[in-house]
Order: C-alpha cells, then structure tokens, then sequence
C-alpha cells in the first residue's frame, strides 16, 4: 500500500461506516480495536494493516478495494481531503496560523471558501517562484506589449512631467539637489547607511517615510537613478506584485519613470527634433546634454522616437561573450529567440555591430555599422560601457531608410548576416573543425541565473527577515 494515500482513505472508510449505520464505538468492537485507533485511521493519521483493513471491509459488507480506490466517496468527502493535504504543506505551516479541524460543525461552504484560499495561495506562490522558462515567457509577453505602443508609455509621461512641473525642472541635467527636490515633494526623505541588505538596492520604510540607500555607490549605478526608480512605484501607484510578470511590469514603469524625469518629454524632444531636422541624431549628443550613461540615453532614445520622429528602432545590451541581456524592437530585426520567443540569453550574430564592437581598434569608440539582413539592412550605432561585471555594448539600430537622420550615416563598415542560418557564424570552419573537432573539451562559464529557478517572495531575491531587521535598526532614529 506504498502509494495509497492515507486521508483518502481515511475518508472512504467514514464514509462507509457512516453509510453501514455504525457508529465509530461499535465499529471497533467489530474488528476488536480501540476506538482512538480507528479515529486515527479515518483522520489519516495512521496507516491500517491489511488485516484490519480486511476486517474493517468485512464489517462494513463492503470489498477492500472499494475501501482502496483513490477517488473521495463524495463531494464533501474531497473538500476535506483537500484541505488536510493543504495544511500538511510547508506553505501553510510558514504562516503559522492554527490546524482546522474539518468536523460536522464546519459547513460545506465553509470548507469550499478554505480549500478555494489555500488554492490562490498556493497559485500565487507557484508564479512568484517562477522558473526560468516561465520569467522568459513573462519578459516575451511584456516586450510584445512594448512594442505594440512603439515603448512609448503616455501615462507615465504625464505623471513625471507633472511633477518635475512641480519642482521647476524643465530640461538639462537633473542635479543632485533636484533629486533632493522631488523625494521632497512626493514626502519622501533620503538617508544613506552602511549597513543596507545585499539583495536590495534601497529599502524604503513607509510608515516614517524614510528612503534608504547605500552610503557608497553599488555596481556603478547612477544613485540618481536608483532613488527616481524607488519614487517611481509610489508615484504610480503600485502595489505588491502579484506574480513575476507583474514585478517584470513594474521594474520597467519605473526605468521609464526615472528616465523621464532624468530626461523631461519636452525638453528631450525638442531636442532631438532639432538633431532631425540637421539630420545629426546621436545617442552621444542625448548622453551629454541631459549628463546620463549612454544606456539610459539609448533607452530614452527608444521610447521617444518612434512616437515622436516617426522612426522604427531596435536596441540591445550585448555581454563580450555575445550574450544578450536586454532587447526590444519594432523594427523587424530578426533577433536570435528561444521557443518561448524569449530573446534574453541568446547569443547575438558575430557580424553583427553588438559583437563586431568588441573587436574594433578603440572598442570605447562609438562604432557605426550597416549590416545586410535577411529581412533587409540596418545601420546601427553602438558603444561599449564599462561596469563591475564586464563591458557590455549598448546598440541601437534602425532600418537602412531611416539612417539618414543619424551621425554616422557615412560609414563604410558593412558586414553581411544570414543567421540563424548555422552557416552564417554558429558552424565553425571546416578547416577549424577539422583540426580540433575531436580534440577539444571546453569547461563552460555556465551563465547560472539562465538556468536557477527564480527566488521566491513578493520581490524575487530579497530576503524579508533581512530587510524588516534593517528598518528594525533604524526604526526611530535621528533624522541625518
């Protein structure tokens, strides 16, 4: 009776006993057993020799396998059995709240609310956990989504443009003080600290309205950024993310958000309007007038132009391997995907600008490039930024048309791609793999976070114990 599950079981002999008309008293001086033993075994608590469960059968004028079958005897009898395997999980148990016992006294409607409750826990869990092959899907579905409004997010727009309304900032570089400007006005307060969780890049406490960051700088992020990201999950609106693709949803609200603080919609249009009209587009030139990384510029540039110069785009962050870490289009470029349309972890033509950079005589240069596709050609502009986990390029690209528009049009750097056809650069050789097919065994940089199941909890990866102790610490402290 290896694979008999107990509850089940335990329910079909009640059931039967109760049908028989016995009471539980006079079915265990039947078989000659203890009541307490027989309650037990019907609670599911105690597996039954098959002797007694033969005697037990006898009693009842019913077979042992009738007793046996998987299948709860009723509707009623299910519900029971769901609601005492739910309680039995480790999901449950975590949240330390007292065993129901499902007697005579608790309603059918009852048991249906409790079964249906730990049901929605036990799904919301499942997706918050999500594995890599469903974060994938996630991050497909949200980049389809950005490509169906051109990545151009209206609502947000009118939220950050009101408020940098409200504390004067109209254009140019977003200063520190600015910053200080608008926690200010969305009643926030800034304080760096030392002893900020790993896992988090600020930690916000609500009740005293306290925004805490480190008090040195983490893996080379604009700590402007980082605060403008922080007030923007306030400034819209949201709540605790349902599942993974409601976290996906909100981190690039709030990338938008900052970036359109950083980056005013008037100010940076107008700006780049005036490059069209001299046909002297450059993510350089949006770089430095608005004093952000290249990345957040190129970023911009995408949510801006093709609602506002009428221009299709791509744009990719490419790791010196040929990894790509981010991606979006509405362009038509073939992008390298997975089954599940998932283009993060792929591996970008080697022809193609995001990889050629690496191997140009100044990779730091801003390096131009038409490059023959199979669904026509692109020009694309690309640079290569330094961080703590490598160099990475940043691309964007447009249709060979609209290259016209952009500085760099003239260059002479051509490159030809026919992937995902293998023979275009995944197939080495034939004199290379000639010489080494057999004769080679490489120990893979296994990129982990592709294939770990995703951290579990409201935000993946943080630890909560870590992060209630942190504002524990500083709960009542002295304003900085």
């Amino acid at each position: 009776m290896a694979d008999l599950d107990l509850v089940t079981l335990g329910r079909r002999i009640r059931h039967a006993r109760k049908a028989a008309g016995l009471t539980l008293g006079a079915l265990a001086t039947a078989v000659d057993r203890a009541p307490s033993l027989l309650s037990q075994i019907e609670n599911g608590r105690r597996e039954p020799r098959l002797t007694l469960l033969q005697a037990i059968a006898t009693a009842l004028g019913v077979d042992v396998a009738e007793l046996m079958k998987p299948e709860p005897p009723s509707h009623r009898a299910a519900l029971e059995i769901a609601l005492e395997h739910a309680q039995a999980d480790p999901l449950y148990s975590s949240l330390g709240l007292p065993h129901v016992t499902a007697g005579s006294t608790v309603s059918t409607d009852v048991l249906e609310s409790l079964v249906g409750l730990h049901g929605e826990l036990r799904r919301r869990a499942t997706e918050q956990a999500a594995t890599p092959e469903e974060a994938r899907r996630a991050n497909a579905e949200l980049r389809r989504q950005m490509r169906d409004r051109g990545n151009y997010f209206a609502e947000t727009e009118q939220v950050a443009a009101g408020i940098s309304r409200a504390v004067g900032h109209d254009g140019g570089p977003l200063t520190e003080r600015g910053v200080g400007e608008l926690t200010t006005h969305l009643g926030f307060t800034l304080h760096r600290v030392a002893d900020l969780p790993r896992a988090t890049r600020s930690v916000t406490d609500l009740e005293d309205r306290r925004i805490y960051l480190p008090s040195t700088g983490r893996g080379g992020h604009d700590p402007r950024t980082i605060v403008l990201q922080t007030l923007g999950h306030f400034a819209l609106g949201h709540r605790e993310p349902a599942d993974y693709a409601d976290f996906l949803r909100q981190r690039v609200e709030t990338n938008y958000f900052a970036a359109a603080l950083l980056m005013p919609e008037t100010a940076a249009v107008g700006f780049l309007q005036r490059a069209k009209a001299r046909r002297e587009l450059a993510i350089d030139d949006l770089r430095d007038v608005f004093a952000v990384s290249y990345e957040t510029a190129a970023h911009r540039f995408t949510n801006l132009a093709t609602h506002h110069l009428g221009l299709p785009v791509h744009f990719m962050r490419v790791g010196e391997d040929g990894v790509i870490y981010k991606a979006y289009e509405n362009d038509d470029v073939t992008f390298p995907a997975d089954v599940t349309g998932a283009i993060e972890g792929q591996l970008v033509c080697r022809f193609w600008a995001s990889r050629a950079v690496f191997s140009a005589p100044d990779r730091y240069a801003t390096h131009h490039q038409y490059t023959d596709m199979g669904r026509g050609t692109y020009w694309c502009t690309t640079h290569v930024e330094s961080t703590p986990e490598g160099d990475f390029a940043i691309d964007v690209g447009v249709p060979y048309a609209h290259s016209k528009w952009f500085q760099g049009r003239e260059t002479t750097v051509r490159a030809t791609s026919t992937c995902p056809d293998p023979s275009c650069c995944r197939r080495p050789p034939a004199a290379l793999a000639g010489r080494w097919a057999s004769r080679a065994w490489p120990s893979a940089r296994v990129h982990s976070h592709l294939l770990a199941a995703l951290p579990p909890g409201t935000f993946p990866g943080v630890d909560d114990t870590d992060v209630y102790a942190f504002l524990e610490r500083h709960s009542g402290a002295p304003a900085d």
